[in-house]
């Protein structure tokens, strides 16, 4: 058949089933391709928080949504122009993120009366004409999923298992993407099944092919490639991406990477993903607790190799203890928080950003620490080597902030060349005369880091109080405090050491946007469009939470207003205001989701 073809600058799809649906794998292969074909990209993948929720309910949807277009994308869409529904639960979740108009694409074969009734629908949508506003699609995707795989003698189990390709077939004919590289991918998963190669390849191409020749899609979309630098690019996750970061660091510094880590959501992909590159010098240690996981990472680096620990949420109070004895050693640690919902267990695959003051401070007594954040997935390869730079050259325990959406979420990456990253490799110490535990570098106020072993470099550790220069225990009074104020002095010292903030937009105006973390999509996107209707508005975002830049204060003193949008109730807001005496504004969020551009953009549009 004859089809329209239209061609669209960005689109939003959103694919949502059951969590055994394979909407996640659905929505990184549609990521994939469309980062092959050069769109620019940013997705939010969806968890549910249930491990097994019941089939067809409401809090078991699995979503995954993907924005592109052919220009820069700096967020995953504030609402779908395509929603993929494979159940009534899952239309019931996400029907409120479509837009008027929208289009529809549902697997009617699952809206069955009794996954109607755990959707709590009384009629089915699909029917009755609650849907008006919207185009609506209702495609047989199980039963054309059977009927390509019946020659195969395959169980239903296997084959049900397989309809996720059929909807992935339709959306890549809808947009123009080629099959070609999931049907690779395909060939590598399962080279090992033969039987299951056929199968999703088969129900691949059988999605493709209805788009093609059904008489219901009339008309079928174009997004041309973006504009993005020349160079080699791959689709990557933040934590992916830190994960490589991390790699990239323990190369230009030649130490050994080793991560001591207890499985937790959203970090685990950490250590699933480092625990791959054993040729990089990488040791990975699934510890049998929190604790273990960063007094592990701490022995690490006291033994001359990039300590490393990864966690989130609960996990983060549970390691304070240990970073405290982290700050008292001055041993270069990296602690890897990827923020989730709380307090306690909370919401363990929903993002937030609520823990920038226990960074900051939730440790027993001074025991100051340098805290870095991420602000986008492809960011978390930069900070991890920032922050790995800055353990190394200032002898200290530093944290990196990502949150879930980074964490999850994925973008097209640049890949850097080896060459572009600074040589970071440490000065250990060797020589035995004068050689103290405490002595200190004029510029950094580094402690010399001497590997056990090491001829007449004999020294002792713990966690009481060492004496300036010789590290005995001390408790004297008078070099406590010294102590103290020597440690929180390293720190304030990185500020000479980073790069100054730089503001997007006018250096002074009616209203500075101040973000910090996976906010800068949403905040970047509000900000640029506000400018476009001629608003004075311009963006800071804040990369370096302690110490902060050295130019943040003069930054904030030129605005008349200043506006925090947070994933929480105010932290960083509470900082701004301590340390600058500025009256900020927050604007909270804390419903586990990202925000909006729109959010933002109301609110400037109330301030102005």
């Amino acid at each position: 058949m004859n089809k329209d073809l239209k061609n669209l600058d960005e689109v939003t799809i959103r694919f949502a089933g059951d969590s055994g649906d394979g909407m996640q794998l659905t929505g990184m292969q549609f990521t994939s391709t469309t980062a092959l074909v050069g769109n620019d990209l940013s997705t939010l993948p969806d968890f549910p928080a249930e491990i097994r929720a019941p089939a067809g309910t409401t809090f078991g949807v699995s979503g995954f949504q993907i924005h592109f277009g052919s220009t820069e994308i700096n967020t995953p869409g504030d609402m779908c122009d395509v929603l993929v529904a494979m159940n009534p639960a899952a239309l019931k979740v996400n029907l409120r993120s479509l837009e008027d108009g929208g289009i529809i694409i549902a697997n009617k074969d699952g809206f069955n009366e009794k996954n109607l009734k755990l959707a709590g629908y009384q009629s089915n949508p699909l029917e009755d004409g609650s849907l008006s506003k919207y185009q609506v699609h209702a495609v047989a995707i199980t039963a054309l999923t059977h009927n390509a795989l019946a020659d195969l003698g395959l169980s239903n189990k296997v084959i049900e298992r397989c309809k996720n390709f059929f909807a992935l077939g339709m959306m890549y004919w809808m947009f123009t993407r080629p099959l070609e590289p999931t049907i690779k991918w395909i060939q590598e998963k399962f080279k090992k099944t033969p039987e299951l190669i056929e199968a999703n390849t088969r129900v691949l191409k059988a999605g493709y092919a209805f788009g093609e020749t059904t008489e219901i899609f009339a008309v079928r979309y174009q997004v041309k490639p973006a504009p993005l630098k020349p160079g080699r690019y791959r689709s990557i996750t933040g934590n992916e991406a830190l994960a490589w970061g991390l790699i990239a660091a323990s190369v230009k510094s030649g130490l050994d990477l080793f991560l001591g880590s207890y499985p937790i959501t959203p970090a685990s992909d950490i250590l699933h993903e480092l625990s791959k590159h054993k040729n990089f010098r990488v040791k990975t240690f699934q510890a049998e607790d929190e604790i273990a996981g960063i007094t592990s990472a701490i022995g690490a680096s006291y033994g001359g190799a990039i300590g490393v620990t990864t966690t989130s949420g609960p996990g983060m109070a549970l390691k304070t203890e240990a970073l405290g004895l982290a700050v008292m050693l001055e041993v270069p640690v990296v602690v890897c928080n990827i923020q989730r919902g709380g307090p306690s267990t909370g919401l363990p695959t929903k993002t937030e950003q609520a823990d920038l003051l226990q960074a900051v401070y939730g440790r027993n007594s001074e025991a100051p620490i340098p805290v870095i954040a991420a602000n986008t997935p492809a960011d978390c390869f930069f900070t991890a080597f920032e922050s790995v730079k800055l353990a190394l050259k200032y002898m200290t325990p530093v944290i990196l902030l990502s949150d879930g959406y980074v964490a999850n979420g994925a973008e097209p990456w640049l890949i850097p060349s080896v060459n572009s990253l600074p040589d970071i490799a440490p000065k250990f110490r060797t020589d035995p005369e004068g050689f103290y535990p405490y002595l200190r570098d004029e510029k950094t106020l580094a402690r010399p880091w001497a590997i056990p072993g090491t001829p007449g470099l004999e020294h002792r550790i713990g966690g009481l109080e060492k004496q300036h220069i010789t590290g005995n225990v001390s408790y004297d009074p008078e070099n406590h405090e010294f102590m103290v104020k020597m440690r929180q002095a390293k720190v304030d010292r990185i500020a000479d050491d980073i790069p100054l903030a730089q503001v997007e937009g006018d250096q002074k105006g009616d209203l500075l946007v101040v973000g910090w973390g996976g906010t800068y999509g949403a905040i970047k996107t509000a900000v640029d469009n506000k400018r476009r209707e001629g608003r004075s508005v311009s963006h800071l975002h804040l990369k370096y939470l302690n110490p902060f830049q050295k130019n943040v204060g003069e930054i904030l003193y030129n605005f008349k207003n200043i506006l925090v949008p947070e994933l929480n109730l105010g932290q960083l807001s509470k900082l701004l205001r301590a340390k600058y005496l500025v009256p900020t504004i927050t604007l909270s969020k804390v419903q586990g989701l990202p925000f909006k551009s729109i959010e933002i953009e109301n609110k400037i549009d109330e301030l102005l």
